[in-house]
């Protein structure tokens, strides 16, 4: 039997807490690790399985990866010594634990000149094709073959036959034909040491992304745009290992915004940056949550009856689609009626049919779910589908009558620290089983 959470009604929750490091952000720090010979310190990586994923991941292909006590107390650091040869070839086993996983991809062929990986597994919440990361890529100089799920790729060598050649990327100027998170990521990591100059146009513009370049700067690389929608990469020969400190998860921020918005309460959220939530905030403050920026964070506070509101997801700076699950959930016990329109990718209603087996009176209908709010919703067994969906049954139990059993929870684990502790820590009564 997997490990489950077991929610009960709660009253309002209070408190302080923290976000810590953001996922979206870590799996691609610690890849980029890969491309600079020494030792990397990543400060604030969360204590969670998709890092112990890509931690695994990186001690496959050569790497020595391990936390130690932060100086001065405070948590632990993350620390990656890279090798001088890596070993260029990504295990299935992990490939297909994680999405995220991709990423490699890029700083393989740039430090190695070759590359073979599995094509991804990762969340089950429809096709992401990873076409784009091989145009790109393509477009750079890197030739690929793709049989029996394996992707081989080869960058040719600038000097053929001489001792230890290896292929140099060359820049190129790359359009994406969609502002892919992973994609830019993929493609800075590969542009820092290619030969010459490369433009992303039509990059992705999150937080996350410009966390990576900043990273990938004080490595020595040289990079300008990252944020806006045009980036651009003037590659080095060689980059130096360095020390960063994660940028906070906007995410876990969401979550927590839900659980008050839901429950009611005053909760502080230390590490929360509100300027990279803008339009989420706007969207739940339309809904009844109160949401005060200051010098120490964020602020939530919530009481009374939310208000229904229409909501579509777009690329950042619009409303992420990770955001969608807990803002359904908010709907669901809203005053009034609210559209949803899930514009990014398709198969992510999946927890639908579990909210309502908890009594929400949800219709969906191709990219679009029309949420009728109810007053109270019900406890009952439910199944986590994947990360998100988990994390917002979990807070869909703190209204719900009597007992929510969610199963399958190693879903969760995936991107939040112990969310049963940091939720009862507030006065939630949940607990994991």
């Amino acid at each position: 039997m997997s490990d489950r959470f077991l929610v009960q009604p709660s009253g309002p929750l209070h408190g302080a807490v923290r976000a810590g490091g953001a996922k979206n952000s870590a799996l691609k720090l610690m890849a980029a690790c890969l491309l600079a010979e020494g030792r990397h310190v990543l400060q604030g990586v969360p204590h969670i399985v998709d890092v112990d994923i890509m931690a695994d991941m990186l001690r496959a292909l050569g790497a020595v990866v391990y936390r130690r006590p932060a100086p001065g107390g405070g948590g632990d650091e993350l620390v990656v010594e890279t090798p001088a040869r890596l070993s260029p070839e990504a295990p299935y086993e992990l490939v297909d634990k994680m999405r995220a996983s991709i990423v490699v991809l890029g700083p393989l062929l740039a430090r190695c000149g070759q590359a073979r990986i599995a094509m991804p597994g990762g969340d089950d919440f429809g096709q992401r094709p990873i076409d784009m990361h091989l145009s790109g890529l393509h477009a750079m100089g890197a030739r690929f073959e793709t049989s029996h799920g394996t992707v081989d790729g080869e960058v040719a060598a600038t000097s053929p036959g001489a001792p230890g050649a290896r292929g140099r990327l060359r820049g190129s100027r790359i359009v994406l034909e969609y502002p892919s998170h992973t994609v830019t990521d993929n493609l800075l990591m590969a542009a820092v040491l290619a030969e010459g100059t490369t433009v992303v146009e039509n990059a992705a513009r999150e937080p996350e992304v410009v966390d990576l370049a900043q990273f990938l700067q004080s490595m020595g690389a040289r990079i300008d745009g990252a944020g806006t929608s045009r980036v651009q990469v003037e590659g080095v020969e060689i980059l130096r290992p360095a020390v960063h400190r994660v940028v906070a998860d906007r995410v876990v921020v969401a979550t927590l915004i839900a659980a008050v918005g839901l429950a009611g309460g005053d909760v502080l959220v230390e590490d929360a940056r509100p300027e990279h939530m803008d339009m989420l905030l706007r969207k739940v403050g339309e809904m009844g949550v109160e949401v005060t920026p200051g010098p120490s964070g964020l602020r939530a506070e919530a009481k009374g009856r939310l208000r229904s509101v229409d909501v579509a997801t777009l690329p950042y700076p619009g409303v992420a689609t990770d955001y969608k699950p807990f803002l359904v959930t908010m709907l669901a016990v809203a005053d009034g009626v609210g559209i949803v329109t899930e514009n990014l990718f398709s198969g992510r209603f999946r927890y639908i049919d579990e909210l309502r087996r908890m009594g929400a009176d949800i219709r969906t209908e191709g990219h679009h779910a029309v949420v009728r709010g109810v007053p109270r919703l019900s406890g009952a067994p439910v199944r986590a589908t994947d990360l998100r969906a988990g994390a917002t049954l979990v807070l869909a139990g703190l209204v719900a009558e009597g007992d929510t059993v969610v199963s399958d929870a190693h879903h969760v684990d995936r991107g939040y620290d112990d969310l049963a502790g940091v939720l009862a820590s507030l006065g939630a009564r949940v607990e994991r089983i």
